[in-house]
């Protein structure tokens, strides 16, 4: 269930976690109520679609969750940068459900190895994308906790104008809708057309 606020960050790490859940829950609420067609629409003038941002932010979480499961070592199996450009393309068997059930596991996964990484843990750069600078080594476990709280809002951002674009959805009313918070006189929950 998706969380209306954050709670209260008592230290760092909980701090880092905290916002990385609140940023992995967004794409959980854009994506509620949608249909599989829906969820693969692009309204807007990018290739970006719900279902494709859901896929390419599992795909993100889980190759740092390698990185920093491994660390100080590399993982056994990077991706090649080419797969990169597919995270963001939901195969033909790749329903909604199945794509968010996905994302909820990885969810947890990233979560939990946030938890319990040391934060100074060195995390070795990654060399197979040319976006990643060729002069340094690693990064802290505590840079990776900040850069997927970094893209993943990013792509939040992106599915708020998505699911706006589809529906007229925000992203306020789909969150009240998905935690199932009651109406108040100046939130209302997102709910379907009538007849649909």
């Amino acid at each position: 269930m998706v969380k209306l606020l954050m709670g209260p960050a008592g230290d760092e790490r909980s701090g880092l976690v905290e916002c990385l859940a609140q940023q992995q829950e967004a794409f959980v609420a854009a994506a509620h109520g949608l249909t599989d067609e829906q969820a693969r629409a692009k309204p807007a003038a990018s290739e970006l679609s719900i279902a494709g941002l859901v896929k390419h932010v599992t795909s993100v979480q889980h190759e740092w969750t390698k990185r920093v499961l491994a660390a100080p070592d590399r993982p056994e199996a990077p991706v090649a940068s080419s797969a990169h450009g597919d995270s963001f393309l939901p195969g033909p068997d790749e329903t909604l459900e199945i794509l968010l059930a996905k994302l909820e596991a990885q969810n947890a996964a990233t979560r939990r190895a946030i938890e319990e990484a040391g934060l100074d843990a060195q995390v070795p750069v990654p060399t197979n994308a040319p976006w990643f600078p060729k002069d340094l080594v690693s990064w802290s476990v505590r840079w990776v906790a900040l850069h997927l709280v970094q893209e993943l809002a990013r792509h939040a951002g992106h599915a708020d104008i998505i699911r706006e674009s589809l529906d007229g959805a925000t992203m306020y009313e789909l969150v009240a809708a998905a935690s199932g918070t009651p109406e108040t006189d100046w939130l209302k929950p997102w709910r379907p057309p009538q007849g649909v």
